[in-house]
């Protein structure tokens, strides 16, 4: 199965030249995709809870309409908190603390929406975006590199890698990393 995850990664990023990013810099963002984030995709704590939320088998018209309270929303509502506070939130954020190029990780569905998070993201359902449309990819699974983008509340650059999170060689879901750019070696 690793075997699978690198030639998906090789590929993907062959084609994934993009503005602002120089090649240095994008060898460094392949070598941090394949020999760091790719297993956290398969982590045993991570494909649990995404099975356990697939098997809920939710609507997407649910998802919809709770995403669309989840954006109207300025603080922490309770039902946001099974996402920000359960033993996979929790060990994400173990995750975090052990990678100081890290500052969030959320885990998708395969429908997109959040399963857990370490941060509130500003909607719930991500599959409208290119970070879960590209890193899911049907089910087979790729590796997205968002653009890099100054991020004040920072003071650097930072970006977003997005996973898939496999299970039998098979995407059942998605996972995003947040990224200091500068803090990757």
């Amino acid at each position: 199965m690793k075997r699978t995850v690198t030639i998906i990664i090789a590929t993907v990023f062959s084609m994934a030249l993009f503005a602002g990013i120089a090649i240095s810099d994008q060898a460094k963002f392949v070598a941090l995709a394949k020999d760091i984030l790719a297993p956290i995709g398969q982590d045993k704590v991570i494909v649990m809870a995404v099975k356990a939320q697939n098997k809920k088998g939710k609507s997407l018209d649910s998802i919809k309409r709770l995403d669309s309270v989840w954006k109207g929303e300025d603080g922490i509502a309770d039902y946001m908190e099974p996402i920000l506070n359960s033993k996979t939130a929790d060990h994400l954020r173990e995750i975090v603390g052990e990678h100081p190029f890290l500052w969030e990780i959320f885990v998708m569905d395969n429908q997109g929406a959040n399963v857990a998070m370490t941060d509130k993201t500003g909607d719930y359902w991500q599959g409208d975006e290119a970070k879960f449309q590209k890193s899911f990819a049907d089910g087979k699974g790729a590796v997205f590199v968002d653009e890099p983008e100054f991020d004040e509340s920072f003071g650097t650059n930072v970006l977003q890698i997005s996973l898939p999170v496999m299970d039998k060689g098979k995407a059942i879901g998605a996972i995003t990393f947040g990224v200091f750019a500068n803090k990757v070696m």
